[in-house]
């Protein structure tokens, strides 16, 4: 397995491989790697000839106020989790590395970004799809692996890349769960023992939104508020959103008549963790 730090190293490999013909796979992650990035990789494995892991904490997703000093690492375990599940090349570059001196380019979509995670963490899409964009660059796939539970990232970075006409397979792969049903998550380390048995609370209004709708409910804000009165009865929580959506366009919707995305973020002591689960009628 190679580990790379530097982009013009990086580039050369990567187009070394496409002129042998090879299929190139990339699952980007900021690490601290658990089953649900395993679950990436290995998706990456089945899919192409070679698979590319990045880990890069980047900087411009966070804003004021957030967690990128104390955003978990541990590199020497992610380094070990890459082996295991067959990586051929780990690129671990410095947030130097990525945006050098005098940098000024950002991309930025005009409106996903306005819903669910966008209207509380502003700027933070913005970050993402520039990283992406840069790494997509750098890296030079032919598919990319994401996961599905950052299902309004994984919408932006499909837009993002039909629009800059990027020739990426964009795969969502599914949310990775506890047995418990918790959604795997780097900031789940954040949580006392019983702050993670209140974080379940998210699974378990999501599940009975589902059951709602299977009974034949219709209207997302008796979904909502069902899921309220769920969240709330468990100790040191607090609804950040719970929205009812289409799974495109991430618009609210009035009325359920077929699929609908019903996402949620939900603050468990201070740990903000995100969840989501399409329901169809």
């Amino acid at each position: 397995m190679e580990i790379i730090k530097h982009i013009d190293e990086m580039q050369k490999r990567q187009e070394a491989l496409r002129l042998k013909g090879l299929r190139l796979a990339f699952v980007p992650t900021m690490g601290f790697l658990h089953k649900g990035h395993e679950s990436l990789l290995i998706e990456g494995k089945k899919r192409a000839d070679d698979l590319t892991l990045s880990i890069f904490v980047n900087p411009t997703q966070f804003g004021q106020n957030e967690d990128l000093s104390t955003y978990p690492r541990n590199i020497e375990g992610d380094l070990a989790i890459a082996e295991r599940n067959g990586v051929d090349a780990v690129f671990l570059p410095d947030a130097k590395e990525i945006y050098r001196e005098g940098s000024q380019t950002f991309v930025n979509l005009d409106i996903l970004p306005n819903y669910l995670c966008g209207l509380s963490r502003p700027g933070h899409f913005r970050g993402v799809a520039t990283v992406v964009t840069k790494l997509f660059n750098i890296v030079k796939p032919h598919v990319a692996i994401f996961g599905s539970k950052d299902f309004q990232q994984l919408a932006i970075i499909r837009q993002m890349t039909k629009d800059l006409n990027f020739d990426i397979e964009i795969v969502g792969a599914p949310t990775f769960r506890e047995p418990d049903g918790l959604a795997m998550s780097s900031r789940n380390s954040y949580l006392t023992a019983e702050q993670r048995q209140t974080a379940l609370c998210l699974i378990k209004s999501l599940q009975n939104a589902a059951d709602l709708v299977k009974n034949g409910e219709t209207d997302p804000e008796t979904l909502i508020r069902h899921a309220t009165a769920i969240i709330a009865s468990f100790p040191d929580t607090a609804v950040d959103y719970l929205t009812v959506c289409d799974p495109v366009t991430l618009e609210t919707v009035s009325h359920i008549t077929g699929p609908v995305l019903f996402a949620m973020a939900v603050k468990v002591g201070v740990t903000r963790l995100i969840d989501n689960m399409t329901i169809e009628p």
